[in-house]
């Protein structure tokens, strides 16, 4: 970098366009690996809705690079990346959806009621709130609530405070989740799966 103390340098200036371009192509591309690997974000950190760091985040409307700004249009609307759209390419095989559940604090899940496709994968993202450890437990409800254990249709994450599990619908239902840990069952930790059509 050729730097003066008068004048205007003519080399620190494409030094510095380029960085800010290859920070912005950073950027873009951990964007879209984040939208394809995690299918959007509920809620947290990155935002609410299914937008890609959405809700207010950093590239949303209201957002630092939203409206006029450097990141507007495709990722600046707030409504996140949708298959087929924004550079994603048809035919591709879908993430599964992420549904994240918080286990506590106390002995409930939230939600406690979600809805799915049969024949739909689902990734579950699961985080303990409060000192208490518990299990995330989920398949057929008579199985799970009766806690049938080495039943494999059964699929679960042991003692956490954070983890997550993958599990497709298969059957008509009706399905379960809940937590076995001594006394957090019958507590009311638990939770219905309902399968649509």
């Amino acid at each position: 970098m050729n730097v003066e103390t008068k004048g205007t340098s003519r080399s620190a200036a494409p030094v510095w366009v380029a960085l800010v371009v290859a920070i912005v192509g950073l950027v873009v591309a951990t964007a879209a690996l984040t939208a394809n690997l995690v299918g959007g974000a509920p809620f947290g950190m990155m935002g609410a809705g299914r937008g890609i760091m959405s809700g207010g985040g950093m590239m949303s409307g209201g957002g630092m690079m939203s409206g006029g700004g450097m990141m507007s249009g495709a990722f600046g609307s707030g409504s996140g990346l949708q298959p087929g759209a924004n550079g994603f390419v048809p035919g591709t095989v879908a993430a599964p959806r992420v549904v994240r559940v918080i286990a506590g604090p106390g002995y409930a899940f939230s939600p406690s009621s979600i809805a799915v496709a049969r024949g739909e994968t689902v990734t579950f993202l699961v985080t303990t709130m409060g000192p208490i450890t518990h299990e995330f437990m989920v398949g057929p409800a008579a199985d799970v609530t009766t806690h049938t254990p080495g039943t494999p249709e059964i699929d679960g994450i042991g003692m956490m405070q954070t983890g997550s599990l993958t599990y497709t619908f298969d059957g008509s239902g009706p399905y379960a989740f809940a937590c076995h840990e001594p006394g957090h069952y019958e507590a009311g930790m638990a939770g219905t799966i309902t399968v649509v059509p």
